[in-house]
């Protein structure tokens, strides 16, 4: 039987979602209380890889398991033996060649820029300095709805068979003292969230002009593309699927 898990964590004390050869993953912990519960090694596939330090409030992976076991009080033991920056929001069955990676049909991530000193946010948000031009930001983000190839802003050496994303949603927003930037695509390049945001920051404070996006686009060269902000400020908040991939309980 294959089961969905849906989960949020603060990944400040992870190297990403991926199990690392030597050092502590978000799915390794996972699946060690998994395997602990169901007792039978337990193999977990998320819907996507945070890189370290990035935050997910809303994460889906898949596992299969042949043991019985009642949902809620699964997942009120995995609660209790997680740590606290992991926690189990629901457990459902779904078809049997459902995938929580490839079966996603959308992915949203939001990143959070300070404008101002807080000792309450540090930890959550980028605290950036010099003063943004709204309006430039929001032009250059337009920009980006324009294109599918997206290769200036994936990690150098990075093993992909394509840098087409097909991004749905850009959009800058204002939340007391904070600003938003909510991104939303049908899949994401290693990085890409981040480099984005460090290119559209260099518009921002006029570093370099909305128009020259266009080229730094089309150099499909990743030093052209602005700096990568801190990983903390990162958010992974919505994956989205059809609703075929659920069984039907009769």
């Amino acid at each position: 039987m294959r089961y969905f898990i849906e989960l949020s964590y603060n990944g400040k004390a992870y190297h990403g979602w991926q199990i690392q050869p030597n050092a502590i993953s978000i799915q390794e912990v996972l699946e060690k209380g998994l395997s602990t519960l169901l007792k039978e090694p337990i193999a977990t596939m998320g819907a996507g890889r945070t890189d370290a330090g990035v935050h997910a409030t809303q994460l889906f992976a898949h596992f299969d398991t042949e043991t019985l076991f009642d949902i809620k009080t699964l997942i009120y033991k995995l609660n209790s033996f997680l740590p606290e920056d992991i926690a189990i929001k629901s457990i459902f069955k779904v078809k049997a060649n459902s995938h929580a990676r490839f079966h996603a049909t959308s992915r949203q991530y939001l990143y959070r820029i300070a404008l101002e000193k807080n000792p309450f946010n540090k930890e959550q948000t980028f605290l950036l300095k010099p003063k943004l031009n709204i309006d430039k930001l929001k032009a250059a983000t337009k920009i980006l709805l324009d294109y599918k190839d997206f290769q200036c802003f994936s990690k150098s050496n990075t093993d992909v068979k394509t840098y087409h994303c097909n991004i749905m949603k850009a959009e800058w927003s204002l939340v007391e003292n904070e600003l938003h930037f909510i991104i939303k695509a049908d899949r994401f390049l290693r990085n890409m969230v981040r480099a984005i945001v460090g290119t559209l920051i260099n518009i921002g404070i006029g570093k370099i002009e909305v128009e020259t996006l266009h080229d730094i686009i089309k150099s499909k060269n990743r030093s052209e593309a602005g700096f990568s902000v801190p990983a903390h400020a990162l958010y992974l908040t919505k994956i989205e699927y059809p609703d075929s991939i659920k069984l039907k309980i009769e």
